[in-house]
């Protein structure tokens, strides 16, 4: 099932740990309107990296929708955005390394609908609702923990 011109419902529930542990990560029905939105967002993103490049840029999701349970086995908060289909990761490599992601869309983070991104140092993590901490808007990853802006490695 499509959710918008490149990008699937399947794209957004794929999960090898998920399938390797029998885990079902099907997107509940009633999060289908919030998974289309998401997929707009991304869109938009898509769209402002092939602008800023110049050529085609496709995104590769590595993490959509995760089920409570398929999010609790890989450690994430239980609060995660991605249980609420609200949150993707993904890389384009096509654009450049996830730095270059970063800080290309930092500028323009508002008018992409994204309300928070984090620097995964392997990918990129945008979510569609602003965290309660304004400080967490823009964060990085850091092996420890987070610290405030986009940064390198």
């Amino acid at each position: 099932m499509n959710l918008s011109p490149h990008f699937t419902l399947r794209e957004f529930t794929d999960s090898d740990t998920a399938e390797r542990r029998r885990i079902d990560n099907s997107l509940p029905e009633h999060l289908l309107p919030v998974a289309i939105s998401t997929a707009r967002m991304a869109e938009r993103i898509r769209h402002h990296l092939s602008f800023l490049k110049k050529s085609d840029v496709r995104m590769q999701i590595t993490s959509g929708y995760r089920s409570p349970s398929l999010n609790e086995i890989i450690g994430s908060k239980p609060t995660s955005d991605h249980i609420k289909m609200l949150a993707l990761d993904f890389k384009a490599p096509d654009f450049g390394t996830p730095l270059d992601i970063c800080r290309a869309l930092v500028p323009v983070m508002d008018e992409l609908g994204i309300g928070q991104l984090i620097h995964e140092h392997t990918w990129v993590h945008v979510s569609a609702r602003s965290p309660d901490n304004s400080i967490n808007k823009v964060i990085t990853a850091n092996g420890r923990g987070f610290v405030p802006g986009i940064r390198e490695a």
